[in-house]
Order: C-alpha cells, then sequence, then structure tokens
C-alpha cells in the first residue's frame, strides 16, 4: 500500500498489508440503484435535510437551507491555493438534481450517484446487505493485480494514448477541454476495467472507505512487517484540520488534474467530512466473502 510521490506524503511509507478474501461491486452506485433504495426505504439523504442552528451557531438562520457543494468553474486564472473559488454552496442540490433545483438526473440514471455523505453511503450499504470498503481493500481492488504501478492501468497516464479514467484535462479549474469525452460524471463503465474487472477505481467520483482518516496512519501501520486486513486508525486526525473528523475517500473524480489534486493516483489518498456532500462524491459497497 501507499504511494511514494513526495506530493502525497499522507500515503507514504508504502508498506505491506495482508487482505482477507472480499467481494466488491463491479461500479460505483449509480443513480437508479440509489434511486431503488430511497423507494424501498424513504430514506433522505443529508443534503435534503435543513442544517441544525445548534450545528452552525455563528450561521444567520435564513442560510440554514438544505443543499451541496457544486463546482463551479470560475471565468478567470485564479490562485489554486484556495479552494473555495470554484466550489460554491448551492440551495437544493442533492442527488436528485445535482447542479441545483433546475437540473435533475433523468438522463444520468447510469451515472454514479453523486452529493452522497459518508452516512448516507452507510445507510444503503446496510439496505444492501453490504458494506463500505476499508482503505485498504480499495486500494487492493484498484490495483487489480498490478504491483508498483502509478496508476490501476499501468505507470502511463495515457496508453496507446487513449484516457484510460474520466479526470481533468485542460487548465484548472477554468477550462475542461473534455478531452475524455465528459465534463462533470461519466456513466458508470465508459472506461476500461482493471485487471479484477472493476470500472473507475480512478476519476469519475470520489468513493467513500469505512476507515477514519488519520494522515500519520501509515507511519504506524509500517512499524509492522505486514498488518492483516487493516481497519483504519481508532480515530481521525487531519493536520489542515486538526478539530474536524475524517473519513477515507479514494480514487479521484472528474475534477482531478495533473495541476491540482492528482489523486487519481493509486496509492493516494482522499478524506472528507461525514456528514459532508459534493458534486464529485460517491461510493461502491463490498461484501464479505
Amino acid at each position: 500500500m501507499g504511494c511514494d510521490d513526495p506530493s502525497f506524503p499522507d500515503a507514504q511509507p508504502i508498506h505491506k498489508v495482508h487482505i482477507s478474501s472480499f467481494w466488491l461491486d463491479k461500479t460505483d452506485i449509480t443513480n437508479e440503484q440509489f434511486a431503488q433504495f430511497v423507494n424501498a426505504t424513504g430514506y433522505v439523504t443529508i443534503a435534503e435535510k435543513k442544517p441544525k442552528q445548534e450545528d452552525f451557531p455563528d450561521a444567520p438562520p435564513e442560510n440554514l437551507v438544505s443543499g451541496s457543494l457544486v463546482f463551479v468553474a470560475p471565468k478567470h486564472k485564479v490562485n489554486l491555493n484556495n479552494h473555495y473559488q470554484w466550489w460554491q454552496y448551492v440551495a437544493g442540490a442533492n442527488w436528485r438534481q445535482p447542479e441545483g433545483p433546475n437540473s435533475d438526473i433523468n438522463n444520468r440514471m447510469n451515472h454514479p450517484v453523486v452529493h452522497i455523505a459518508w452516512q448516507d453511503a452507510l445507510a444503503y450499504a446496510q439496505w444492501a446487505g453490504k458494506r463500505l470498503p476499508t482503505e485498504a481493500e480499495f486500494e487492493y481492488a484498484a490495483r487489480g493485480g498490478l504491483k508498483n504501478k502509478v496508476y490501476c492501468w499501468g505507470n502511463k497516464l495515457k496508453p496507446n494514448d487513449k484516457w484510460q479514467a474520466n479526470i481533468w484535462q485542460g487548465e484548472f479549474p477554468t477550462n475542461n477541454t473534455k478531452a475524455d469525452g465528459y465534463v462533470s460524471t461519466a456513466p458508470v463503465g465508459s472506461f476500461p476495467a482493471n485487471g479484477f474487472g472493476l470500472y473507475d477505481m480512478a476519476g469519475n467520483v470520489w468513493q467513500w472507505c469505512s476507515d477514519w482518516y488519520s494522515s500519520d496512519y501509515y507511519k504506524t501501520l509500517a512499524q509492522n512487517k505486514i498488518t492483516n486486513s487493516p481497519q483504519g486508525p481508532d480515530n481521525s486526525f487531519d493536520p489542515k484540520e486538526p478539530k474536524v473528523a475524517k473519513r477515507v475517500q479514494r480514487g479521484g473524480s472528474f475534477l482531478c488534474s495533473d495541476q491540482y489534486c492528482a489523486r487519481f493516483l493509486v496509492g493516494a489518498r482522499g478524506k472528507g467530512e461525514p456528514d459532508s456532500s459534493s458534486c464529485h462524491v460517491g461510493f461502491r459497497c463490498a461484501k464479505d466473502i
């Protein structure tokens, strides 16, 4: 596990783990699958609920409306150190309306469901008789049987000059040339499967894992010669936001670029607040054998 790219210190050092057998969904959970869950249970996602005043005591009451984060490309070149320049909290944005009230998923039922918080993903997994994968399981599956490779498919970003994942092309965040054919999410399975027959293990949407995120967890694991089926740390720690608990996200998304983020590398890590959602975060499920 891990990545020796100096851009990702939280993915170092590379270390050995042993993974017990498990099943993993071939694709991300789609809008159609999530709709079946909602229709069967009446489940309401976090993005569809009005935020509570006690959770945001400093927020004006009129700002406490249901919604989620949506990517909006700036109209001019911006400093990449400030991600707030391309993220907007859009009232009414949720899995049914990915860009807000004037959008829908009618023609996107085979796209990965987005605006999914960790708790939402967990609820679906439990309903389906499954669970969320651990971070170690996700990386093992993403590698598809390859060893020490940069990407899920090998060491070249574009083998035979063909894009292998739905990621950002062009100048981030102002101009997406969509050279891979997509400016936002792509239908699941639009790109080649990896060696295990799994689709979109890199790009398209970030995927939730069961683990808490801790920036130094790999250093702890590396103290062992080999770790059996690691389940993640007991609690979360992100030095950039030490008071905010986070869960692991993996795989990167359609917004990942070699200029910014670049976490479509198979060993790179991501993280997010469990009650947060956005237009580029979804999930898939695992199941014990």
